[in-house]
């Protein structure tokens, strides 16, 4: 579609599911990406072979998040390929479904360092290479709206993303910069069947939703790519939901 033609993107966390999702539709668009990896590198470059197939530009990067000098060592992979960014999408993380009762310290800071302490310092970092009239997405959940006492650490982690995009997008004003936060429900992805693994928990999951059925990665990508192009430009601080209007 040529939106993004000329924008460089980094969406962490994108060898797989929504992330992998948000990488092919952004290079769709134009953008050439910096797909990110933690562990997984051969998921990581199947996602860049998957863009270069479609005719788009990708690179893969690795680094752990939600460990010290995360940010740092990302971007010191990021800085081999490109210099300049214009799109981050803060999409890295882990679902953890322990109630109060069950979770350890240990449980509590992992989960906390990965959802909310590496969107933090990679945004920090990412700031000193972003162009004005740049793009922070972080990708929320509608969880961070709703009482889940079966996991209870997860739904915290994803209120604190929300605000912390409204806090970010009054500071980045100035800079024309939007920080916006994509919400999705439950979808379909290889997370969410670990989840919903139990025919019953899926068809509630199923129900919850407006339309009675989980949504796709394209679905969830396809409102990032709004939200990172130039139509999006006097829609900033807002946590956009694209749950299919899950528990309404």
């Amino acid at each position: 579609m040529g939106t993004l033609n000329g924008k460089a993107a980094l969406v962490t966390g994108s060898s797989r599911g929504i992330g992998r999702g948000i990488a092919v539709r952004l290079a769709q668009d134009g953008a050439r990406v910096a797909v990110h990896y933690g562990r997984n590198e051969a998921a990581a470059k199947e996602t860049v072979a998957a863009i270069e197939a479609g005719g788009g530009q990708a690179f893969a990067i690795g680094a752990e998040l939600g460990v010290d000098g995360d940010a740092e060592r990302l971007f010191a992979a990021y800085d081999e390929h490109a210099d300049s960014l214009d799109i981050l999408v803060n999409n890295a993380g882990r679902t953890m479904k322990k109630p109060l009762e069950d979770l350890s310290r240990e449980d509590f800071r992992s989960v906390f360092a990965l959802n909310v302490e590496a969107p933090f310092f990679v945004a920090k970092e990412a700031l000193k290479r972003m162009r004005d009239g740049g793009r922070i997405i972080n990708i929320s959940s509608f969880v961070a709206r709703v009482a889940f006492p079966a996991s209870v650490a997860y739904p915290s982690t994803k209120a604190a993303v929300d605000n912390f995009t409204r806090s970010l997008a009054k500071g980045l004003g100035p800079r024309g910069i939007t920080v916006n936060a994509v919400a999705p429900g439950y979808t379909q992805t290889d997370m969410v069947d670990a989840v919903l693994a139990d025919p019953e928990a899926r068809a509630s999951a199923e129900a919850a939703s407006a339309f009675n059925r989980l949504g796709t990665v394209e679905e969830v990508a396809d409102v990032v790519a709004f939200v990172a192009s130039d139509a999006a430009r006097w829609v900033t601080g807002q946590v956009i939901e694209a749950s299919g209007g899950v528990q309404l």
